[in-house]
């Protein structure tokens, strides 16, 4: 039948993935940029028009650094050990040895694994009373407060998303890593290149378009980190493990003050395009002739 439709047969296929970003992506991403020129607080169902007056509070809210800041730590914290570690387990796994898929099942196994029920887990690891405590002071050192504790509180957390993503960024480069000609590989021996020497000069360039897909889809998942904080901390103490998603739900759910996260989601939405715009001209600038 779509012989009858010409040149427009290929927009036809692209129909239905158009609809669906127009129903879950371009109508909401408008709708949140109204709310973030209105005022939610006096009335919820008759919000005022303030202009930029919600942008001006934000960028006067100590909190909104504090959370930004937070989110930056998990962001540089997060994403160079999700972009390296499953490299390095993808190349091991990589190499014929025997039980290789048990290796892959185990390493994936948090993958599958409900983020509600992970975050459960480590929060019991976590608790005073809990098994990271007893091998502390086991060990002969006081107890720490792994999730009531400021300074650790938030790289707890951390320690979960990392956990979670490991295998999920070592399967898509065990698949990148199919595409490498074995050729090279089998030159490289010939000419004495040690391990590290043949990955670094093949494998990497090769993989380069993988690498930075991964760093781009862990750069964005560490900046929408949510359900672990929501569970594990509720963004405390102190504000010390609250990001800035959580912070956006809090003010929009908690104290409906839709305007301004409405705001805060646009500005988050902008510092996701900017870090997508510096991974395009740090890994990909040539495929795009910048």
């Amino acid at each position: 039948m779509f012989k009858y439709y010409g040149k427009y047969t290929p927009y036809l296929f692209l129909l239905p993935a158009l609809i669906v970003l127009v129903i879950f992506f371009f109508i909401p991403f408008f709708q949140t940029f109204l709310l973030s020129f209105s005022d939610y607080s006096n009335n919820i169902y008759a919000p005022a028009f303030v202009g930029i007056d919600n942008y001006i509070k934000l960028f006067h809210n100590p909190v909104f650094y504090k959370v930004l800041g937070n989110t930056f730590i998990y962001l540089f914290a997060a994403v160079p050990i999700l972009v390296i570690f499953p490299l390095f387990l993808a190349v091991l796994i990589n190499q014929k040895i025997r039980g290789v898929t048990l290796y892959k099942i185990l390493i994936y196994i948090p993958v599958v694994v409900s983020i509600v029920v992970a975050s459960i887990a480590f929060k019991w690891l976590y608790a005073d009373q809990g098994i990271l405590n007893y091998i502390v002071t086991s060990l002969g050192f006081r107890s720490i407060g792994w999730l009531t504790d400021p300074k650790y509180a938030l790289y707890s957390v951390i320690i979960v998303t990392i956990w979670k993503g490991i295998g999920y960024y070592m399967i898509i480069y065990l698949a990148a890593l199919m595409s490498v000609p074995q050729e090279l590989y089998e030159a490289c021996d010939i000419d004495g290149a040690n391990f590290l020497t043949k990955h670094l000069t093949v494998t990497i360039p090769h993989i380069m378009p993988t690498i930075a897909l991964v760093t781009t889809i862990s750069a964005i998942s560490a900046m929408k980190v949510f359900a672990e904080i929501y569970v594990m901390t509720k963004g405390g103490p102190l504000n010390s493990s609250k990001t800035i998603v959580y912070y956006i739900y809090e003010r929009a759910f908690e104290n409906l003050d839709l305007g301004f996260a409405s705001a805060m989601a646009v500005v988050l939405l902008v510092i996701v395009m900017i870090f997508s715009l510096i991974n395009i001209l740090c890994f990909e600038r040539k495929k795009y002739n910048i």
